[in-house]
């Protein structure tokens, strides 16, 4: 993942795309935070943790987006929206509520979870077989649901 997001800033630079480029050097600048953070300057990060930070920025462009709209802010709003949907090229592609549904039904009756208690053991359960392709957020809600 590190190599294909250095071509591709290569090439946005190449194209004089500012946009892209800024958001690709803020991604590589998220992933060094990471790997000094992690003590892992020298190896660098694996696929695997980078795919887990650009998920967590990822959110955080869709958060800022909403934010910046509560506060009017539709230029900003747009912007961070923009920047999630670069991220999400370098992401798996995003289960359907549906496929979500039936990985939490399956959770909950390997748990034998039964009420709100419960709910983190089977987030927890839906994560690990889910991995970065369920929104967090919507496995929270139907967990949710499902428990109540």
């Amino acid at each position: 993942m590190k190599e294909r997001l250095a071509q591709d800033l290569k090439t946005a630079m190449l194209a004089r795309d500012s946009f892209l480029t800024d958001t690709l050097k803020g991604l590589k600048a998220a992933i060094l935070n990471q790997e000094i953070a992690n003590n892992k300057r020298e190896m660098g990060l694996d696929d695997a943790e980078i795919e887990n930070l650009f998920a967590k920025e990822a959110k955080k462009r869709l958060e800022a987006a909403e934010l910046y709209e509560k506060g009017g802010n539709q230029v900003a709003a747009d912007k961070e929206r923009r920047e999630y949907e670069v991220i999400q090229e370098y992401l798996p592609e995003q289960l359907n509520e549906e496929e979500v549904t039936q990985l939490v039904e399956e959770a909950i009756a390997l748990t034998h979870a039964a009420t709100i208690q419960d709910m983190g053991k089977v987030i927890g359960v839906v994560k690990t077989k889910a991995g970065n392709s369920a929104d967090g957020a919507l496995v929270a809600k139907l967990v949710k649901a499902k428990l109540q």
